[in-house]
């Protein structure tokens, strides 16, 4: 499943005729690398490792976390789509890591790496899980941002 619209336009209720609408089409990479990068972290063909359910889940909480509400939605439909991760041992540290990276990320260490490779995750499932919690971050700042703009650009 690649989701294909633009997900922050139409978390924020962007409408397609409006002025941040037209703003927003004038960069039209980086609405379209956004959406790329939401595709291949949370819609990748081959998700190695990290399962399309484990991916959705990092995002909920991650959304959850920096307290989105949009986006927690957004990705709270999504893992009912997909189905929940199996419970256990292996969820619990991946979540626990999501918590550590998105609330205390200076506090990382070694022993947490250890602890992912412990139940299961390669290198790769570890820098995807990454990669997964700083786009959510970025996606947070981002419609919290176009917000912003869509408030200032009200007639």
């Amino acid at each position: 499943m690649t989701q294909s619209s633009d997900l922050l336009e139409s978390t924020i209720g962007v409408a397609t005729d409006s002025p941040l609408a037209r703003l927003r089409a004038l960069r039209g990479d980086i609405v379209r690398h956004t959406q790329g990068s939401y595709n291949v972290l949370l819609c990748p063909a081959d998700p190695g490792g990290l399962s399309l359910s484990e991916r959705t889940m990092i995002a909920l909480r991650t959304a959850e976390l920096s307290g989105h509400a949009a986006l927690a939605a957004h990705y709270h439909d999504l893992v009912a789509e997909r189905g929940h991760p199996p419970p256990g041992t292996r969820l619990e540290t991946i979540l626990a890591h999501v918590i550590l990276v998105t609330k205390h990320p200076r506090s990382a260490a070694s022993s947490d790496i250890a602890a992912l490779q412990g139940v299961g995750l390669s290198p790769r499932d570890i820098v995807a899980l990454t990669q997964i919690v700083a786009f959510i971050s970025y996606q947070v700042r981002t419609t919290v941002a176009l917000g912003l703009l869509a408030q200032e650009m009200l007639p």
